[in-house]
């Protein structure tokens, strides 16, 4: 496609303007945590797959780890199951842990991964099952009284196997991560994306730390975007109410991975085309930036 010389002077300024932050985080490591709208729409997915792979490009390394409630819900709903909610989490039974795991680490993991090769890249996807990359345990829960609240077979991470990442990166692909985990007896469980981020991040000291999402960011009661929030800030807003729901556990991945060294993770608005570059290449991002 020819430009015309106006369109090839705004790309090459485009470009000269992305050059500092391309020499900041060269050689950086970057976790993205996909899910949402830009799971669902053609031209956000291709947006994302060429965000990966151009990020990757030029010398950052970016880790993909992928959601897929929606993906699970569709299938659920065509075998007649109904699947129940509490804060956030997915009540998950054996058998929709079966369903759980045949979507996320089958058909999602693998269009995925294909998109990301279709636009040039070298991705490879990957369960938390695979070389025990995400050792997990039962996620306890409980309510204000007390009462234990029961998930089944839905985890949290207890450790995540470094080297096996390390060792992809180091070869030049680009790890693509679905949120399943097994235990010490070999049980898989079913653990929320945001929360596995978090996890990754930190235990691979990563630069970034960015989640996708379908709205704007963090909204105060008005509605309107917090654009940067410290760990305190967090805190309070889930106190007072104003974060909830399913907003907790993409919240508290990212609160997670900033106390524990993290110097950031952000909210990204994953509707926008190009999310991610607009966030690491640009000052005015798009979405809700916690900073420790």
């Amino acid at each position: 496609m020819s430009l015309t010389l106006d369109e090839a002077k705004l790309t090459a300024q485009t470009i000269t303007t992305a050059l500092p932050y391309i020499q900041r985080y060269k050689d950086k490591l970057i976790v993205v945590k996909y899910g949402g709208n830009a799971m669902t729409d053609p031209v956000l997915e291709s947006s994302f797959a060429r965000d990966i792979v151009l990020l990757k490009t030029v010398g950052i390394h970016p880790v993909v780890v992928h959601g897929g409630g929606p993906q699970v819900d569709t299938l659920l709903k065509e075998l007649g199951r109904q699947s129940d909610r509490i804060d956030g989490m997915r009540v998950t039974d054996k058998a929709t842990m079966d369903v759980v795991e045949m979507v996320l680490g089958g058909a999602v993991n693998k269009s995925i991964v294909n998109l990301i090769n279709k636009h040039g890249g070298k991705a490879i996807g990957l369960t938390g099952k695979d070389a025990s990359l995400i050792t997990a345990q039962k996620l306890s829960l409980s309510r204000d009284d007390g009462t234990p609240i029961d998930l089944g077979f839905v985890g949290e991470v207890k450790s995540i196997n470094k080297g096996v990442i390390d060792m992809l990166i180091s070869a030049d692909f680009i790890p693509v991560i679905a949120p399943l985990g097994v235990d010490e007896y070999g049980d898989t469980y079913n653990i929320n994306a945001d929360l596995v981020a978090g996890r990754v991040a930190e235990f691979l000291g990563a630069e970034r730390l960015l989640l996708l999402t379908n709205i704007k960011g963090v909204l105060d009661k008005e509605g309107n975007v917090l654009t940067s929030l410290s760990p305190t800030d967090v805190e309070n807003l889930i106190a007072d109410g104003t974060i909830s729901g399913g907003m907790i556990p993409k919240i508290a991945g990212a609160l997670d991975a900033v106390k524990a060294g993290l110097r950031s993770a952000t909210i990204v608005d994953g509707r926008v085309p190009h999310a991610c570059l607009l966030e690491i290449f640009t000052n005015e991002g798009v979405g809700t930036q916690i900073l420790r």
